[in-house]
């Protein structure tokens, strides 16, 4: 006999979240040409330049980040991971893989949230991407015209608002 699956719910699936117009910015001058630029705090480290990726498969932290945060690369554990699209026209082999906490919000409302990113060797605009496994954990929805990250947390609701300026800076060292 066939039982029917009981449904197993994820932790924060309870909580809606909505974009509506008290989150719309003063001026929207070109929708979608800028990227969700974010600045969590990654391992202990302000990092002022992640790029919120929804359609990367992988969290991201380039090796020059991991320099400048202190933590040596003897910290990596192996990873076979090969992968490409991050840079056109090239395939990149990861250096390792590390398990950071991340954290996103203010002191008197944020989470924390252990993510795995893999670690690249070449130069980008970006200290880090963060990808649909960051968008999981974290329970986040974006909402690319207001460059805004939405994410449930104890205290209630976490708004993220993206930084336009660095998110053009990005843009332009491309």
């Amino acid at each position: 006999m066939v039982a029917p699956a009981t449904t197993t719910y994820l932790k924060w699936s309870k909580t809606p979240i909505t974009f509506d117009q008290p989150d719309h910015p003063a001026h929207v001058a070109t929708p979608g040409r800028q990227a969700l630029v974010v600045n969590p705090v990654v391992g202990g480290t302000r990092l002022t330049k992640v790029l919120m990726d929804g359609g990367s498969g992988l969290n991201i932290l380039y090796a020059e980040t991991l320099r400048g945060m202190g933590i040596p690369m003897s910290k990596l554990s192996e990873s076979n991971m090969r992968f490409h699209g991050v840079m056109p026209g090239k395939k990149a082999n990861s250096l390792g893989q590390i398990t950071l906490d991340v954290v996103f919000g203010e002191s008197k409302n944020y989470r924390t949230e252990k993510l795995t990113f893999e670690v690249v060797d070449f130069h980008s605009a970006y200290h880090a991407i963060l990808g649909r496994p960051a968008y999981a954990h974290f329970m986040a929805r974006p909402c690319y015209v207001y460059l805004k990250l939405k994410m449930p947390s104890p205290k209630g609701m976490i708004t993220v608002t993206g930084n336009r300026q660095r998110a053009e800076e990005c843009l332009q060292k491309g």
